[in-house]
C-alpha cells in the first residue's frame, strides 16, 4: 500500500483548496479564539488534501474520486 496515493478529483481538489484559503486565516482576521483556530486548523487539513490530493479518511473507507490510476 503506498502511502500518499492521488485519490481526489480536480474539482474536489479546488473546491477544498478555496475552503482552506477562507478559513486558515481565520484565527488572525476574525477574534482569537479556542472557535476560530479550529477553523484555522480544519483549513490546514484542506490545505494540506487539496495540495496532496490525498485525503486520509477517504483511504480509511476505501473512497478514490480520482479517475486516473
Amino acid at each position: 500500500m503506498k502511502m500518499f496515493v492521488v485519490n481526489q478529483n480536480g474539482a474536489e481538489r479546488v473546491v477544498r483548496l478555496i475552503i482552506a484559503c477562507l478559513l486558515v486565516p481565520a484565527y488572525f482576521i476574525i477574534e482569537s479564539n479556542l472557535y476560530t483556530l479550529s477553523l484555522s486548523i480544519v483549513g490546514g487539513v484542506a490545505l494540506y488534501n487539496s495540495i496532496s490530493g490525498n485525503c486520509v479518511i477517504y483511504r480509511i473507507f476505501g473512497v478514490n474520486t480520482c479517475k486516473v490510476k
